[in-house]
């Protein structure tokens, strides 16, 4: 995505963004030496070993190994992709972004600058209506007899919208807002001549001059309604949830905006812009159902915490989770409808690698109500208490069926063994048929074979393959001292890496991470393309790249005699070579199919291997 913005752009953004003081507005950072340090976001730690080096630009963490420039920081942290890092650092250095674009990104582009716009000045509107017009008088008790508190209202900035029908119409029409574009936006919606809703797709450019009488076309989609708005991870509102709070019973209790070109409700959780540092912090996020529990969750302390918007629980839910912890905690209301919606998360949890837990709050409670009757340290032990979500199934089927009869037993086995089998985790698996076996009375070997009969999930076999490919593959190695320590001279000297370029032969290095940097660092010295080590990071393919890179200049302590220590690594670096290749040859001697003239050549080639070795390499210039 960096392609995306000239080079040009990055470095003019990155010099304008010191590290230390935009670490230093996330972290409390201490001097220590030339660097500052803080204990590592990134991971729990007690001691600090999160090192922010100023003259290099850089930070890295010797605990967990993150490490990268100004822009990874505010990624990792804020949990953002790069490009909306670099948005946030130019917004903070005043700089404008100016993107390489075609006219159709272009548009799109200011099309969703115009919406974001909008929402703002709108959801400004309602949380003023709410807190000082007279209309907003119902949501106010509504508020209070809910128990939600005046930090809570300003805190998630909730509002209250007027009851007319065109309040929010003639709203925008005195901001100058075109009608079509806050129509776009879901704020309002257009009848056709005989009074219905308009058909989707109609062309309604005609609008834009319509005289002013003609503007009971349109009507609020939000009207006599609490406002909640919806933000995206960066905190922008994108939506809102409108709850009634008088009507006839035909009346739809909640009121959504509809998918726009900045909101699409299977992608965006209520709440997280507020709460994703303390699931970060947590390693766990508890979903909930609705707005109010979340509100009186976080208010009370348990700001773990998320809900879907206006939607089931979708595989696009679980990826967003998953970029954050690999835990989560059901907790939606106890009734039918919200025990079922806990089971039918299951599926999308699982395909994202997250483990489960289901909390059960009791009934008649929600959340919020438990909290109330209860408290927040209640609601957290609940949570902390929450049973595993093969557990709590085991249950709710034992519950649902007649254990007693056969339908009961097989409805049992069925359910449990489609379940576990989408794991595919045979240790889940076989722990789960003893479970089932202990609660039907039945021998656990009965219970196996029945779950291999029902086994249907080919996702879960396909899982199961996935994760035997992945345990089997290596973890990488720490590259050898001499390695790292010609990372260390390569990346802080760069007078050294012409002579380097000339001389080492990047064959001669083992850890294929060092092999990389060394020829992107020589790349960059041929093509006279270098300009910092902050701007190489953002060359590096890979979060392990980077932490590499970063480590090996952390800490930048003075190296004496650079240039004889360069010479004298990249000579043990070429001599380990050689000795390599003089191993692999002594041992194709000893095969014993070999010819004695082959057998002559490798030892000819053995002896030509030493005298490479007795050679001298040419001084550091």
């Amino acid at each position: 995505m960096a392609g995306t913005i000239s080079p040009a752009i990055l470095e003019r953004i990155r010099a304008a963004s010191d590290i230390v003081d935009v670490i230093g507005s996330y972290l409390p950072l201490k001097k220590a030496g030339a660097n500052f340090v803080a204990l590592c976001p990134f991971h729990k730690e007690k001691t600090p070993s999160f090192n922010v080096n100023p003259h290099r630009q850089i930070f890295h963490c010797f605990g967990c190994h993150k490490g990268g420039d100004v822009f990874t920081f505010v990624k990792e942290y804020e949990n953002i992709g790069f490009v909306d890092a670099v948005r946030r650092l130019a917004d903070r250095g005043k700089i404008p972004l100016e993107f390489d674009q075609n006219p159709h990104e272009q548009q799109s582009r200011h099309l969703k600058d115009q919406l974001l716009q909008i929402h703002e000045q709108i959801a400004q509107r309602w949380q003023n209506c709410l807190l000082n017009e007279a209309v907003g008088q119902v949501a106010r008790d509504y508020l209070a007899k809910r128990g939600v508190s005046p930090e809570a209202v300003k805190l998630f900035r909730l509002g209250a919208a007027p009851p007319s029908w065109d309040d929010t119409v003639n709203w925008a029409k005195s901001k100058g807002h075109e009608l079509t574009l806050v129509e776009k936006a879901g704020l309002i919606i257009q009848k056709s001549e005989g009074g219905s809703q308009k058909a989707e797709g109609e062309d309604a450019k005609s609008d834009l001059q319509a005289p002013t009488s003609d503007l009971r076309r349109y009507y609020d989609r939000f009207r006599g309604r609490l406002i909640f708005p919806i933000c995206d991870e960066q905190g922008r509102v994108v939506g809102f949830s409108g709850r009634v709070l008088a009507g006839d019973e035909k009346t739809a209790k909640y009121v959504n905006s509809p998918e726009t070109p900045i909101f699409t409700k299977s992608k965006v959780f209520f709440g997280l812009d507020k709460s994703k540092r303390a699931i970060l912090d947590a390693g766990c996020a508890i979903i909930c159902e609705g707005q109010l529990d979340l509100i009186a969750c976080f208010m009370a302390g348990v700001q773990n915490i998320v809900a879907p918007q206006g939607t089931a629980f979708t595989d696009q839910h679980a990826r967003i989770l998953k970029r954050y912890v690999n835990e989560v905690v059901l907790c939606f209301d106890s009734d039918e409808a919200g025990q079922n919606a806990a089971v039918r998360s299951l599926d999308h949890l699982l395909a994202s690698d997250l483990a489960v837990r289901v909390a059960v709050v009791p009934a008649p409670h929600d959340p919020d109500s438990f909290i109330k009757a209860n408290s927040g340290e209640a609601f957290r032990k609940l949570v902390e208490n929450a049973e595993g979500f093969f557990d709590y199934l085991l249950t709710r089927l034992c519950q649902q069926n007649d254990v007693s009869s056969d339908k009961g037993r097989n409805a049992i086995l069925r359910g449990m063994a489609e379940a576990v089998y989408k794991t595919g985790n045979s240790v889940l698996v076989d722990t789960y048929a003893q479970k089932t076996a202990l609660r039907l009375g039945v021998s656990p070997e009965s219970v196996r074979a029945e779950f291999a009969r029902v086994r249907k999930s080919e996702v879960g076999n396909q899982r199961s393959e996935n994760e035997e490919l992945a345990a089997a593959e290596p973890e990488a190695s720490r590259p050898s001292n001499h390695e790292f320590h010609l990372l260390k001279l390569l990346l802080l000297h760069d007078e050294l890496v012409a002579w380097a370029a000339l001389h080492l032969d990047v064959s001669w290095m083992v850890h294929p991470l060092v092999r990389q940097i060394v020829i992107q660092r020589f790349t960059a010295q041929t093509n006279e393309t270098w300009r910092s080590l902050a701007a190489f990071l953002d060359e590096c393919e890979t979060p392990e790249m980077r932490a590499l890179v970063t480590e090996a200049v952390a800490e930048d302590r003075k190296i004496p005699n650079p240039e004889q220590q360069l010479a004298d690594v990249t000579l043990k670096l070429r001599n380990q070579f050689l000795d390599r290749q003089i191993a692999v040859m002594l041992q194709r001697t000893s095969q014993p199919d070999m010819s004695d003239a082959e057998k002559v050549e490798l030892l000819r080639q053995q002896q030509k291997l030493r005298e490479q070795k007795r050679e001298p390499l040419a001084p550091v210039n």
